[in-house]
């Protein structure tokens, strides 16, 4: 295993679409293993491939308080969202020191592989659901941030294309 470098907005490779893992095999594991890693550390509670530069239709999900209960989604598609939202506060690992308001569907039913590449699928509610959406829309180059206002999001790009600045 091994800790992987998080890609930080506004980098332009976020804005990447996965593509579909055809074969689940050593190399996958291996990256799923790193990406539990690289979750773990940041600590956060969910991450996508195209998060850490690899874009790919993979997601990794713990969102229990000990950490002990990972999820791998392969292929992750969600199949249907329930009419009835809710507005609640997300961050990202790739926009750290932020987080906002985003209102998404409360309930969700997802289709996926596992690491044995056998399909399942799964009803999730509650933050669950919010973190399969967030991590879903990684994975089309997403950000949680196209949810909100044009004025939040040119602002917020200004300030991280500055601090990209004075880090380079």
């Amino acid at each position: 295993m091994a800790k992987r470098e998080i890609l930080q907005y506004p980098d332009p490779r976020l804005r990447t679409t996965a593509q579909r893992v055809e074969v689940i095999d050593e190399r996958v594991r291996a990256l799923v293993d790193d990406m539990f890693e690289t979750m773990y550390d940041a600590p956060g509670i969910g991450l996508a491939a195209t998060q850490i530069d690899v874009h790919e239709r993979i997601v990794v999900i713990d969102i229990s308080d000990a950490g002990n209960a990972p999820q791998v989604l392969i292929n992750p598609e969600i199949i249907e969202r329930t009419e009835r939202c809710d507005v609640a506060e997300e961050g990202c690992l790739s926009i750290p020191g932020y987080a906002d308001d985003v209102e998404r569907p409360i309930e969700l039913r997802l289709r996926a592989q596992d690491l044995s590449g056998e399909v399942f699928e799964i009803e999730a509610d509650g933050l669950l659901a919010r973190c399969i959406q967030h991590e879903v829309d990684h994975l089309e180059g997403r950000l949680f941030i196209d949810y909100l206002s044009d004025l939040k999001r040119k602002r917020l790009r200004r300030r991280y294309e500055k601090l990209a600045r004075q880090h380079a």
